[in-house]
């Protein structure tokens, strides 16, 4: 299913639902990685152009094995990764870096890795603390400016951050966690983005799979990430089942209608008919490792929701237990509340 392209800040141009490559690494357990490389060729093959990866993921494999899908396909996609985490698969990211000559020395990591000699698009990860945001943006500007990087993203900065990278250089998007159940962003970020023109990219749109019913503490694997998150604790996960009833009782009017839903279509057709609502292009990237999961997503793009369903899906993100990182400053909700 091939939908009409979503333009993003900046003059970015990208398919309506986009792929995040983090699933392809073992943070939700093994990967194989013909697998993977199968999966990335059937979401460009299905339409699903905006492929988003980072150095960090898989200590940079992420980045080669999509190097694998750019090798023959480069011209049908369009390439996020990210900068500023610092670490290694084994021990997690250990700092946060943001100065000139950490983004230089990135990039050029990046694009080895990729295989390529420009990316479409250029996120900084996480916010150094330590630098200036209008040193950063600075320097990846001036990637711009060396051809090898085409627009810049900020991800789970807030709106005061956004305005000052604004203020220095335009940015195509924001990346932050949104969905049904992480709507803090709504109350600052998504404002700013609208009034500035930048779009939203959600990652995790399905709730890292909770919204899709088929995560509980038993699924949960050992080396799992998600068991460090506040709302992925087993008393949390019991007390926010009543947003996947939600989702779940929605999917189940839509079928009786004659709209064939699943779950996870609803949750991200939801996300879709809130961008409209908030008046900004949202290109949610959900990742999986099946590729018949993204077909199941691409799903969500045909959905029509009455105005008592999009009540029911909102009332439900009122209840839901937990914050979605470990640590507030994280992400951008714990900075807005408690700037640094």
């Amino acid at each position: 299913m091939k939908a009409a392209k979503v333009r993003l800040g900046d003059g970015l141009t990208v398919s309506p639902l986009g792929f995040g490559g983090m699933a392809l690494t073992p943070v939700y357990g093994e990967v194989d990685p013909a697998d993977a490389l199968r999966t990335l060729h059937h979401a460009v093959d299905a339409g699903v152009s905006f492929i988003d990866t980072a150095d960090i993921y898989g200590g940079g494999s992420n980045e080669e094995l999509i190097a694998k899908l750019l090798k023959d396909r480069r011209g049908e996609v369009q390439l996020a990764t990210k900068f500023g985490l610092v670490g290694t698969p084994a021990t997690g990211y250990s700092d946060i870096r943001g100065d000139a000559a950490y983004v230089r020395q990135a990039v050029d990591r990046s694009l080895q890795r990729l295989g390529t000699d420009s990316i479409d698009l250029y996120y900084m990860h996480r916010r150094d603390l330590r630098v200036p945001i209008v040193e950063t943006v600075e320097a990846m500007a001036g990637l711009v400016q060396a051809g090898k990087v085409r627009h810049l993203g900020l991800s789970e900065v807030t709106a005061g951050e956004l305005r000052e990278a604004s203020s220095i250089h335009p940015i195509a998007a924001v990346q932050s966690e949104w969905s049904i159940w992480s709507r803090d962003v709504e109350r600052n970020i998504v404002p700013a983005a609208a009034e500035l023109g930048v779009g939203f990219v959600p990652y995790s749109p399905l709730g890292r799979g909770f919204l899709t019913g088929t995560v509980d503490a038993s699924t949960l694997g050992s080396s799992d990430f998600r068991r460090n998150i506040p709302r992925f604790a087993e008393a949390a996960m019991d007390a926010n089942q009543g947003v996947v009833a939600a989702v779940q009782a929605v999917a189940a009017e839509l079928a009786a209608s004659g709209q064939a839903a699943t779950p996870a279509q609803v949750a991200l057709a939801w996300l879709l008919a809130q961008a409209r609502k908030l008046g900004l292009p949202v290109v949610p990237i959900p990742g999986t490792r099946r590729a018949d999961r993204i077909d199941e997503n691409l799903g969500a793009l045909t959905l029509d929701f009455t105005a008592a369903q999009l009540e029911k899906l909102d009332a439900s993100a009122d209840a839901v237990v937990g914050s979605r990182s470990s640590d507030p400053n994280w992400v951008s909700e714990g900075r807005e509340q408690s700037p640094p």
